[in-house]
């Protein structure tokens, strides 16, 4: 029987993230020693019916239909936010004032002004004990994480090249309807801030450098998609007509820039939601002066890595991260049975709520995210301005 210390949990918003933070935070004490014992102690909705329903079934103790009364509560300690990037910096600005952790969605914000803003207001609570997380779950694939180690170890020498794509496919029918993903004034951005931010935030994490200028194109292919009600989530085309009520479409539908990074090395930067026959394909090759490593999270449990010194002619070695030894592994199954998706958020909550237990930072912070998010901004700057060089 555990005699952790409560830390009690309020989310807002509980569709596609709400449902994996849901299961982390359930999860996350069943298989780690953790220093405070989370509850799932509310959850917030617009819809009333909704909200009930999804407390329900993710093992919620109790609902509100303003996320303002999740903070106003006694009883709750952190807030979850899983909403539109349009409603991040009011909602996570408001739990750090009154002294509540926060746990943030990336990207950040929907603008470095907003990010900025959260970032003043979470280095204000910290210096009360209060702290933030920006919630970049990829960081806790143990497959990148040991490449972020291979790195720190010196074991690629001087790093030279990154290369880091994420492809997915779900939008690539042109019949497909309108999701809150596709409105600026919610998401944003489109494939650059839903998926990109992650390769951003994962190549500068791994190789331990920021990016410091950038020259991008952004495209959108499809300008107008039909329109299929309050639609949330990830595809889900439906049976909508080619003559439904259309609306349009305000953001990239691909993004492609080339990087600097501070120290010398060059990247490459891919994120789209049509590659056919992609479905999750969030890729990192970094390469140095004594090795190379390569990840693609469609073989999440797999690292790629190669020696110069240990052999030249052999090509890649197939890593399988799977033993005690590898990050976070050690706490699941027996050597070769691999993790899913759902295990990068219960890393994430067991990084959290340790760094809290210990009173400590917990990292990404909003200043890490901060870094992504003016990284975007280069990104949107550079290609509005025909591809002209960006400095972050």
């Amino acid at each position: 029987m555990t005699t952790a210390k409560p830390l009690r949990v309020g989310m807002v918003g509980y569709a596609f993230m709400g449902a994996a933070h849901s299961h982390a935070w359930r999860t996350a004490p069943r298989f780690f020693d953790l220093p405070l014992q989370p509850q799932l102690t509310a959850v917030a909705g617009r819809n009333a019916d909704g909200v009930r329903g999804a407390a329900d079934k993710l093992g919620w103790e109790s609902v509100e239909t303003d996320w303002r009364r999740l903070i106003e509560r006694d009883d709750i300690d952190l807030i979850d936010i899983c909403t539109p990037g349009n409603t991040h910096a009011e909602i996570a600005i408001a739990a750090l004032e009154a002294g509540k952790h926060v746990l943030c969605e990336k990207p950040l914000a929907n603008s470095v002004e907003e990010a900025e803003r959260m970032t003043l207001a979470a280095e204000t609570a910290a210096k009360h004990g209060v702290f933030s997380m920006c919630g970049f779950s990829y960081r806790r694939t143990p497959a990148l994480a040991l490449a972020k180690r291979f790195v720190e170890q010196g074991r690629l020498g001087e790093i030279r090249h990154v290369r880091a794509q994420y492809l997915q496919d779900w939008l690539s029918d042109a019949n497909a309807p309108m999701t809150w993903r596709l409105d600026k004034s919610k998401s944003g951005s489109g494939s650059l801030g839903d998926i990109g931010a992650h390769s951003i935030d994962a190549a500068q994490w791994v190789t331990g450098r920021n990016i410091s200028g950038v020259s991008a194109i952004l495209e959108t292919f499809v300008r107008e998609r039909p329109l299929a009600g309050d639609l949330v989530g990830l595809g889900g085309h439906g049976d909508l007509s080619s003559d439904a009520p259309r609306g349009t479409v305000t953001v990239d539908d691909a993004a492609i820039f080339s990087a600097k990074f501070d120290g010398g090395p060059i990247g490459v930067f891919e994120a789209t939601r049509y590659a056919l026959g992609r479905k999750n394909a969030m890729r990192l090759e970094v390469n140095g002066t004594k090795g190379s490593l390569a990840f693609d999270f469609e073989e999440m449990n797999v690292l790629s890595f190669y020696d110069a010194a240990e052999s030249p002619d052999a090509g890649f070695r197939r890593i399988f991260v799977t033993e005690p030894e590898h990050p976070y592994v050690g706490n699941w199954w027996p050597t070769g049975h691999g993790l899913g998706y759902e295990h990068g958020f219960t890393h994430q909550v067991v990084d959290l709520v340790t760094a809290i237990g210990e009173g400590r930072q917990p990292e990404p912070s909003f200043g890490d995210a901060l870094q992504v998010q003016r990284v975007l901004a280069a990104v949107e700057s550079s290609a509005a301005n025909s591809s002209q060089w960006q400095k972050v």
